[in-house]
């Protein structure tokens, strides 16, 4: 009998390429003539926008749109989002944007759709039914929002972001249009990049949780045998795209190389899920409010090159997707791997270190301390789940040396 264990959760339709977003009046008038848009105050000021809007309309949609989104998603605005709609009675959810606005979308849905206050959601598969129709719209190539069950916020009477995680947030529809990316800041795209870069490597080097087909599954059941091509060639694509639309942004081959990789990346950890990066992250980011991109993809190169020791094979796999010659010991090739991972971010201008992120020696205990309350990505890294192995990787990360964790 094979051992090979396989999960994805995705949209019903995804649609893909440039010029995509033409799709969209004709799936959102087949769901309904109330559509409620969620995006943020910028990006409702763009011509795409616009002429998006107004095609929409003209296809017999009723078109509401709320742009009461904030950086870092504080749960305070995905209520005042959801009152404000509630009259409207919507047919549809429409999430426009970069990953605040899609996880905006779809928590309101869920409120417009089972009411109750979000705190009753957090966590795993506590939603109890179908959310409204959802059509996710990214315009950064980064979150993969668009394709996976899970939404972060910010939550004032918790130290650290929390999620709701249930594969009834995905969205019914997903469609990503390159062209939509072309207008975003340097650093969005390298954060919203090399955050694509993350999911990839995370969800290829994640634990093979292999739970029994008759069992409930967890939102996120770790590495399985459906995930892993989509991981590697998410890699791929981002690891060769990302320098070049970082140096040339009106670069369509790369621009749209980024979409796809973004949107494989998501379909592959909307199932298998993330691990240390992300974990660690999440108090890094409190502690710093320094966007999420930079924080994953800062402690990236430290936390594979603790798991170069613990799944060498995966890693020296991930280095023929990134092109490096399939030559040598498999634990050579696995530290070239984590070399270019490491070359990767310093290409794009990643701090080397957690002290230029601004954390100092004094938080690095309570870093570990919160890392490990974030038990569904600490479950799924491939290393021990105690404290010091989160040690070693934060301590490595803080002072910018990886032959600490060698």
């Amino acid at each position: 009998m094979s051992a090979e264990f396989g999960v994805l959760r995705l949209p019903e339709e995804i649609r893909f390429g440039w010029g995509a977003r033409a799709s969209v009046p004709g799936i959102v008038r087949a769901l309904g003539v109330r559509a409620l848009v969620v995006t943020d105050a910028v990006l409702a000021g763009t011509p795409h926008f616009r002429d998006l809007m107004a095609e929409i309309e003209g296809a017999g949609v009723g078109v509401t749109v709320q742009t009461d989104v904030p950086a870092e998603l504080p749960m305070t605005a995905i209520v005042r989002l959801a009152e404000a709609a509630r009259n409207l009675a919507p047919d549809v959810v429409v999430g426009y944007g970069g990953g605040s606005a899609l996880d905006a979308a779809k928590l309101v849905a869920l409120l417009l759709t089972h009411g109750g206050t979000l705190p009753d959601y957090y966590g795993e598969n506590r939603v109890p039914g179908p959310v409204l129709p959802l059509v996710a719209i990214p315009t950064t190539a980064g979150t993969g929002s668009e394709v996976t069950p899970v939404a972060v916020i910010s939550d004032p009477d918790r130290e650290l972001k929390v999620g709701v995680s249930s594969p009834r947030l995905i969205p019914r529809v997903a469609v990503v249009d390159p062209e939509l990316t072309v207008g975003a800041p340097r650093g969005v795209t390298a954060h919203a990049g090399i955050d694509a870069f993350v999911h990839a490597v995370e969800s290829f080097t994640a634990r093979d949780l292999v739970p029994a087909q008759t069992a409930p599954l967890p939102v996120f059941v770790g590495r399985n045998a459906l995930t892993a091509p989509l991981s590697l060639e998410a890699a791929a694509l981002i690891h060769e795209a990302l320098p070049r639309v970082i140096d040339d942004p009106a670069d369509v081959a790369a621009r749209t190389a980024m979409a796809r990789g973004s949107l494989l990346a998501g379909m592959a950890f909307g199932a298998a899920g993330t691990h240390l990066s992300h974990a660690i992250q999440y108090p890094v980011g409190a502690l710093t409010h320094t966007p999420h991109g930079l924080g994953t993809g800062t402690l990236l190169p430290f936390v594979m090159q603790a798991c170069a020791a613990a799944v060498p094979d995966r890693l020296a796999r991930l280095g023929e997707a990134l092109g490096l010659p399939p030559h040598g010991t498999v634990a050579a090739r696995a530290q070239s791997a984590v070399d270019a991972i490491a070359a990767l971010c310093a290409r794009i201008g990643l701090p080397p270190s957690l002290a230029e992120l601004g954390i100092s020696e004094t938080e690095l205990d309570r870093i570990v301390e919160l890392t490990l309350m974030s038990a569904r990505l600490v479950t799924i890294s491939p290393l021990p789940q105690d404290a010091e192995a989160v040690a070693r990787i934060v301590r490595a990360a803080h002072v910018g040396d990886r032959s600490l964790l060698a």
